[in-house]
């Protein structure tokens, strides 16, 4: 069974510009963004001086994503991720459910990035939420400009972090090492290091979302998938091994402008405040693509409004998804608090990952890249980090999704008595 492609179905298209750098360079765009700056200290909290060993769960559950991701991309190359992938491979409501995980956990992926921005910047907090506001209506705009625009931006952005964490990296291994305490750790809290971690590894899933844009999918989508994965899984592990050599990660909200300022380059925080400020607007810049995507997905299938399925005729963007998602994150940086959404986010991403995993799971042998076990553990996985993440996270967004599901049960039912 193959994914509706939008030509077959007569609905507009959009443009396939994207080749395999760009897509790299998207999928690093989101996920070496806030997180290499700020996922640390509360990661370190939780697992102490087994801070590497929550990395390492978190990479490996990542890997197994990331692996389910490609093989399910190759066959289904259209918008969507596993959106699409659930309702070919399992059925239409696990499709819908882990459509609205995403769409849910990824907006408040966006008010987390823009707040992070924010927070780099000034120091007032109602400044920083009037400071995330223009942020989120800047890139927004971006996007609605077309997909090329995106890439090219995201291009600068990745370009000035990697240069700041390369400063970073050089000035913490050269340093003195200073010996710490770091905080009391169990399995539980390596468990939710892991969990915490993993908000900084799922930018993966904007290429998959973006499989309809980019040129020879069933060939670029898994190349891009592994090497953004692999770059970013290095960086962190460089990035961690010099936290733990040189302070403690878990005493500070900001450990690597702290780390700097700690091996006497107090010169250096600045620029590390400004790589996070500009890391932060690269990962909103993709998810805002991301999340565009995925909105038509649902849109095209009726699980959204259908409004919400319009292609910009010249800029060839979701231009209504992408403007609603711009209001809806608006809301969110003024009324929300970063450490509440980036729970929030991570909760909704696991579960979609946990659906990507059991729909690769389910393929034939001639469409497997991988053996089942990577599926299997990528599933357990997820689910095991997702029980791991703050209960008040996690029944909010589990009661969102039993609404949603909820609401399309009426709908369904609605169509089917209109039907009869």
């Amino acid at each position: 069974m193959n994914a509706s492609r939008p030509e077959q179905t007569g609905e507009a298209r959009l443009a396939r510009r994207l080749g395999l750098g760009d897509a790299v360079l998207i999928g690093l765009g989101s996920m070496v963004g806030a997180g290499v700056f700020a996922v640390w200290s509360p990661a370190a909290h939780a697992a102490g001086s087994w801070l590497l060993l929550g990395l390492a769960i978190a990479a490996v559950v990542a890997y197994c994503n990331a692996a389910s991701s490609a093989q399910l991309a190759v066959v289904y190359p259209v918008s969507g991720g596993t959106y699409i992938y659930g309702r070919e491979r399992l059925g239409e409501w696990w499709g819908f459910a882990a459509g609205w995980c995403f769409v849910i956990g990824k907006t408040a992926s966006c008010a987390a990035m823009a707040l992070t921005f924010a927070t780099y910047v000034v120091p007032d907090e109602w400044l920083q939420r009037l400071l995330a506001l223009a942020a989120v209506v800047v890139l927004a705009a971006v996007n609605y400009r077309g997909v090329t625009r995106t890439a090219r931006l995201t291009r600068i952005l990745v370009t000035c972090t990697f240069v700041v964490l390369a400063l970073v990296l050089v000035l913490l291994y050269t340093g003195e090492p200073h010996h710490h305490t770091s905080a009391p750790t169990s399995a539980y809290g390596v468990l939710q290091s892991a969990g915490l971690l993993f908000f900084a590894f799922a930018g993966y899933a904007r290429i998959a979302t973006m499989g309809e844009e980019v040129r020879e999918p069933a060939r670029t989508i898994p190349r891009a998938i592994t090497v953004a994965l692999a770059v970013a899984i290095g960086i962190y592990l460089l990035v961690a091994i010099a936290l733990l050599r040189t302070g403690d990660p878990a005493s500070t909200t900001a450990p690597l402008a702290s780390a700097v300022d700690g091996v006497g380059a107090a010169w250096a925080t600045p620029i590390v405040r400004i790589g996070a400020a500009l890391a932060s607007l690269g990962a909103l810049l993709a998810l805002i693509a991301g999340i565009g995507r995925t909105t038509l997905a649902m849109a095209r299938n009726r699980d959204l409004p259908a409004w919400l399925a319009a292609v910009h005729p010249r800029y060839q963007v979701p231009h209504h998804a992408e403007l609603v998602l711009a209001a809806v994150v608006g809301v969110l940086v003024l009324t929300t608090d970063l450490r509440g959404v980036i729970g929030f986010s991570s909760f909704g991403v696991l579960l979609y990952y946990a659906i990507a995993n059991a729909s690769a799971f389910t393929q034939p042998a001639d469409q497997r890249r991988w053996p089942r076990a990577v599926n299997v553990i990528g599933l357990i996985g997820c689910v095991v980090l997702a029980v791991t993440l703050p209960w008040t996270s996690a029944v909010v967004a589990a009661a969102l999704l039993a609404a949603a599901l909820l609401v399309r049960r009426f709908r369904t039912g609605r169509a089917g008595s209109a039907r009869s």
